[in-house]
């Protein structure tokens, strides 16, 4: 894969994420691929101004005119009246557009870009009309198997289900779900990452048990992972999450599944804090976004850590 373009959403306009960029582009002056910012322009600066950033853009109408080594920048209009506000609805049309600009940049030279959004508010921006981000984008994109993967080097997670309700999960897991979600995965990381992927299945129930008379692990998780061993997927499991993430088993495997989003993103983040970032797969380009929300709570206080956006530009980068 050889892209030459990056493209930075910036997403919710009252974020970190302006900080964010600010002191990444403070440690880093060499890029390796043209870097094109969508967002507003007259904001993006004054936000940056605030926080002790002074940078050079370079505004632009096409892509094609990117300079490297330089911020280029799509101006999206948004009117505003602060520096930073409370984030409301009033920013959901400049979203909308921002996303928007970067899927027609994208469409005709999909192996020439890799996307990058900043935070989100899912509340306010999806109004529960998409389970999240990675939903929307696959219906912008009219994908219909995207697949969520949270990327360390170290060690990854995907979950099978993603932002439905716990109450929800059992009924939307079942054997040719897993076999997809695994496939796609095990594509990516020999494609992409150049590795051939030494996988682990997590059970639903604790303990891998359940006192009911059916059991996901024995009548849909094992039936998956037998499949998929037998198309020569490097794959183990069900194993109970309660004590899979151990330093001795996690260093055995380089990428978990799981059945729901917190059963493999809380260990996750917890073993690897910031150094870890969400790719969407399965949309027609690749998708990064640092995993970090908005965090209105240190809005212009300067004190947000940066880490997982330079893990992302890192990976992007790499590619």
């Amino acid at each position: 894969m050889n892209t030459n373009y990056i493209l930075i959403v910036l997403g919710e306009p009252y974020s970190v994420f302006s900080e964010i960029i600010g002191k990444y582009l403070k440690k880093k002056k060499k890029f390796k691929k043209k870097l094109i910012i969508i967002g507003n322009h007259k904001l993006l600066v004054k936000q940056l101004k605030k926080l002790n950033c002074n940078f050079p853009i370079n505004i632009i109408s096409n892509y094609k005119d990117a300079k490297m080594n330089i911020i280029n920048l799509i101006n999206i209009q948004f009117n505003h009246k602060k520096i930073f506000d409370k984030i409301s609805a009033k920013s959901n049309q400049y979203i909308r557009n921002c996303f928007k600009k970067s899927l027609e940049i994208i469409k005709n030279k999909k192996d020439k870009f890799i996307l990058i959004n900043g935070p989100i508010s899912k509340k306010t921006f999806l109004k529960r009309k998409y389970s999240g981000i990675t939903e929307y984008l696959s219906q912008k994109t009219s994908s219909t198997n995207e697949v969520m993967l949270i990327y360390n080097q170290k060690l990854s997670v995907s979950p099978i289900t993603t932002h439905i309700p716990i109450k929800n999960v059992a009924k939307n897991i079942n054997t040719q779900k897993i076999q997809k979600k695994v496939i796609r995965l095990n594509n990516f990381y020999k494609k992409v990452l150049k590795k051939n992927p030494t996988i682990a299945v997590l059970g639903l129930n604790p303990h891998c048990e359940t006192i009911d008379k059916f059991s996901e692990e024995e009548k849909i998780i094992y039936p998956a992972i037998k499949y998929l061993k037998n198309s020569g997927v490097k794959i183990f499991g069900p194993f109970s999450s309660d004590t899979f993430f151990i330093k001795k088993n996690i260093n055995k495997y380089d990428l978990v599944i799981g059945m729901y989003h917190d059963q493999v993103l809380t260990p996750m983040k917890t073993i690897f804090n910031f150094e870890a970032i969400n790719i969407t797969i399965g949309l027609p380009f690749i998708r990064i976004s640092p995993d970090h929300g908005p965090n209105s709570d240190m809005l212009g206080k300067n004190v947000s850590d940066p880490s997982s956006f330079i893990y992302a530009m890192k990976f992007a980068e790499k590619i």
